[in-house]
Order: C-alpha cells, then structure tokens, then sequence
C-alpha cells in the first residue's frame, strides 16, 4: 500500500511514477492512518462541487495535529482556505472584489516593474528561487496589503514555516518553527492593522483596508481579519514561487519547448497553463466527508480525511493526452492545480499573470540562461525548488 506518512525513498525527488501507479492500480487509495488518497481526476472534481458530501472544515483532524488552541490550529481552522460557508463565503467575496479585472490591470504596470528591476541586478551566476521566483509574490502581495517595503524582509521565511507544518509528517522541529512563525506574524499584523485603522488606505488597492471595513454583512472579528492576512500571503507566495520556479526549470529540460516560446511569445498563456498541469505548485488537497461515500469501490465512512491528488489527477490519461509530455501548446488544459468548485483559488487570475510577466520578461533577457544545479524544496505537498543555480545569458536582440 501507498502511504504519504512513509512514501518510498524517490517520492519526494520524483513523485510522478507513483502517480502514475496510483491513477492506474488504486486511484483511491487507503492509507494506513484511516484517510484515503484520490487521484482521479474526475473524482477530484466531483469532490470539488460536492460541499456538503466533503467538507473544508479540518478542525477534527488539525486538533491531535496542531494541538487545540496552538497558533498553528488557531490560523488554519480559521484561515479561507480550511473553512466553509458562513466565514468561506463573507471572506471570500472581500478578497474577490478586490481582484476585479480592472485592480489587477491597474497592478500589471507594477508587476512588470517589479519583474526587470530583480533583472536589472541579478548577477551573471545567480539562484533563480532566491534573486527572482521567490521575491516576485513577496513584493506583489506586500503591495496587495500596502506593507512597508523596508518591514518585507520576514515575510517569506514566516510563510514557509506556517505551510510546512501541512505536510503530511512533521518533526517537532518544524511544529515548532511553524507555531513561532504565527505568533511573530500575528504580532506584526496587530501593529499594522492599528496603523491601517489609524490610517486606512485607498480600498480600490488596498486589501487590508478592504478587510478592515467588511461589506454589507459586516465585520470580520479581530482573529478572522488577521488570520486571512496571513492566509492571503501564504496563498499567494509559495505556490507562486513554485509556478516560476518549476516554469523555468521545465522551459530549461525542454529546450525544443522553450524555443517555440522564443520564437512565438503568445504562446506564452498556454504554456504557464502547461507549467501549472505538469508541476503543479500544490500537489494535494484536502476533504472531509460528513456521510459515508463509496468511491471506485472503495467504501470510505463519515468523517474521513481525503488527500486529494492534484499532481495525479493533471496526469490522468482518461483526460490529457499524452499526459507524461511537457507540451506548451497543449489544448484543452483542463488542469486542476487551482482545485475547483466554491473553493478554486481566489488569485488565480494574479497568480496566472505573475507566472505570465515573469517568464516572458525572463525569456526575453536570457534566452539561453543554464540551470547548472538544483535543490529540491523537499516538500511532499507543495512542489517547488528550494534553489536553482544558474548562468544566464545575454539580453536577446
């Protein structure tokens, strides 16, 4: 049996081949904690639309987790993303008018500054995560929350440690480090709501000033506001950093597909839909059922744990042809790497756009960059690179 508590020695390196096992011979597959793990990808989309079969709510399995009542339980049984109607829905509808199609054209100009300013000073040998993927969302959701630029620096290593304690296994290490990042988090964002109240800014561009003031149906207390903030910047900045990351490592092993984007840059929206298919920035999700289900046979009782394969399911023969092919041209993509259903990621069009800018801004410098070494981020459920050393190249003509 297939476990993600214990996975064979290669998963983390290269999980796609036990991927392929599991679509194959047991697409639900369960594991030895009394959870089970779904691959398909009609499942997962069933899964998706299905909110009062499955449920996002994960304060049963977080407690033994986190601990009732730990900072670590604290953010995620109250962040978006771990809950359902009525938080899911007030939150949710904030957040989303304030990433209207006319907000994040107004951000574009921005991003693409954001984007050559890191490329103006990137040295010839560089890390890619370090000097560019990673510090690409930092900067866009520092700006979303209107964070001083000089009061960015802990932001990231903060959102790594609170995604890290969502691995399947923890050590008491990480546990650690995941609980004193939320306190250090909620302490920072205590201080800037007061001054943001103090001082509230523009809420066409602001979203913490857009969370402070609710809607219609009213206020978020003082926890859910600043726990959605850190919601919004852990949503945001490792699966962003990914998606980059993974786009221009992919684009380097496939020098035939990166040459078709250089040559054709409107290529360019499929191809980031092709990055998002085939490394997918989270490999897994989760439900709960609240009713006994039985999925291809396989009984599951109410209150079950269902990890739901992401990475798996964008490699499903029954939907992709070819699905082991890295090809930017691919059409349809209907991928599943921003889930689906009432909880599809509320940033997908920003984290489209950012994956857009900033591989063609890329491209368009260093046509011929080479990754000459990298580091795995050793995550099971978000997959990205922890550092790729790389010589670029010349800025194209």
């Amino acid at each position: 049996m297939f476990s993600l508590a214990n996975p064979p020695a290669d998963f983390i390196e290269n999980p796609f081949p036990h991927y392929d096992h599991l679509l194959r011979d047991a697409p639900v597959c369960p594991q030895p904690d009394g959870s089970f793990l779904v691959s398909k990808h009609a499942d997962l989309s069933a899964v998706y639309r299905d909110t009062t079969t499955y449920i996002s709510d994960k304060k049963q399995s977080f407690a033994p987790k986190f601990g009732p009542g730990s900072p670590l339980f604290e953010h995620h049984t109250t962040s978006l993303v771990f809950n359902d109607p009525p938080l899911h829905t007030r939150v949710r509808r904030i957040m989303t008018s304030a990433l209207t199609p006319k907000a994040l054209a107004r951000m574009e100009p921005g991003l693409i500054d954001t984007v050559d300013r890191l490329l103006d000073r990137m040295p010839q040998h560089t890390d890619l995560i370090e000097e560019f993927a990673a510090q690409i969302p930092i900067q866009i959701i520092g700006n979303l929350l209107d964070v001083p630029r000089s009061e960015r620096a802990p932001l990231r290593d903060w959102s790594l440690a609170i995604l890290g304690a969502l691995e399947p296994t923890l050590t008491d290490d990480q546990l650690a480090l995941g609980h004193a990042a939320v306190i250090e988090f909620k302490s920072y964002l205590q201080d800037l709501i007061a001054r943001r109240r103090a001082a509230p800014g523009d809420p066409e561009t602001d979203v913490l000033t857009r969370l402070i003031a609710g809607d219609d149906t009213g206020q978020l207390s003082e926890i859910e506001l600043i726990q959605n903030c850190i919601f919004i910047l852990n949503a945001g900045h490792e699966t962003t950093t990914n998606l980059i990351g993974s786009g221009l490592a992919l684009l380097h092993d496939y020098p035939e597909q990166k040459q078709k984007l250089v040559t054709d840059p409107t290529l360019m929206n499929a191809a980031v839909e092709e990055v998002l298919r085939y490394r997918s920035p989270n490999q897994l999700g989760n439900r709960e059922t609240t009713a006994a289900v039985t999925l291809r046979g396989v009984a599951i009782p109410a209150g079950a744990n269902l990890h739901l394969c992401i990475g798996a399911a964008n490699r499903d023969p029954d939907v992709f042809d070819n699905p082991t092919e890295f090809d930017i041209t691919r059409h349809p993509n209907r991928h599943l790497a921003f889930a689906g259903g009432p909880h599809v990621c509320v940033g997908l069009t920003l984290a489209r756009m950012e994956g857009r800018i900033a591989l063609d801004r890329f491209l368009r410098r260093h046509p011929d960059f080479a990754i000459t070494a990298r580091t795995h981020g050793g995550r099971i459920r978000f997959r990205g690179y922890a550092a790729l050393d790389a010589t670029l190249s010349g800025a194209k003509l």
